[in-house]
C-alpha cells in the first residue's frame, strides 16, 4: 500500500503531503454548495415527507396499541364473566343435585312410610281375620260341642233331654275352660 501512495505521490510530482490530503479550494467550494443544495432540497420536501410519514406511522402503531388494549381488557372482562357464569352454573347444578337428593331420600321415607302402613293394615286384617276366624270357629265348636253333647247324654240315659237348658250348661262349661 505504501508504494501505491508513493507511485501517487510521485506521478504528482512535486507536490506536498498537505495538498494531497486536502481538495483544493474551488473543489470544497462547489462540494459544500452542492450538500447546501441537497440538504436544503432534503430539508424542504424530504424530511416533512419522512416525517409525516413517521408520525402517521406512530399514530396507526399507538392505535393499534390501544385497540390491543382495549381487546385484551374486553377479553379479560369476558373471561371475568365466563369464570363467574361457570361458577353460578356449577353451584346452580349442586343445588339442583341437593335438592334432587333431598327430593328421593324424601321419597324413599314416604314409600317407606307407605309401605309400612300398608304392611300394618294388612297385618291388622289378617288378625282380624283370624280372630273372626276363630270365634266363628268356637261358636260352631260350640254349637256342634253342645249338639253331640246333647245327642251323647240323651242315648246315654235314653230319653231325650231339653236341648236348651243343656246348651245354657254347655256354654257355662266353655266359659269355665277358657278362663283357664
Amino acid at each position: 500500500m505504501d508504494r501505491s501512495f508513493l507511485v501517487l505521490a510521485a506521478s504528482e510530482g512535486e507536490q506536498s503531503a498537505a495538498e494531497l490530503l486536502f481538495p483544493h479550494w474551488s473543489e470544497l467550494i462547489a462540494g459544500i454548495i452542492a450538500f447546501s443544495i441537497v440538504y436544503f432540497f432534503v430539508w424542504k420536501w424530504v424530511w416533512p415527507s419522512m416525517t409525516k410519514t413517521l408520525e402517521n406511522r406512530q399514530a396507526s402503531i399507538t392505535g393499534q396499541m390501544e385497540a390491543a388494549e382495549k381487546a385484551r381488557a374486553e377479553a379479560e372482562r369476558l373471561l371475568e364473566d365466563y369464570k363467574a357464569q361457570l361458577a353460578e352454573a356449577k353451584s346452580e347444578a349442586n343445588r339442583i343435585m341437593e335438592e334432587a337428593r333431598t327430593s328421593a331420600e324424601q321419597m324413599k321415607a314416604d314409600l317407606t312410610a307407605k309401605a309400612q302402613a300398608d304392611a300394618d293394615q294388612i297385618r291388622a286384617k289378617a288378625r282380624e281375620d283370624a280372630e273372626s276366624e276363630v270365634a266363628r270357629a268356637l261358636t260352631e265348636a260350640r254349637s256342634q260341642v253342645g249338639e253331640i253333647s246333647v245327642d251323647l247324654a240323651g242315648r246315654i240315659v235314653g230319653e231325650s233331654l231339653d236341648p236348651a237348658a243343656h246348651k245354657a250348661l254347655i256354654d257355662r262349661y266353655l266359659a269355665d275352660l277358657e278362663r283357664l
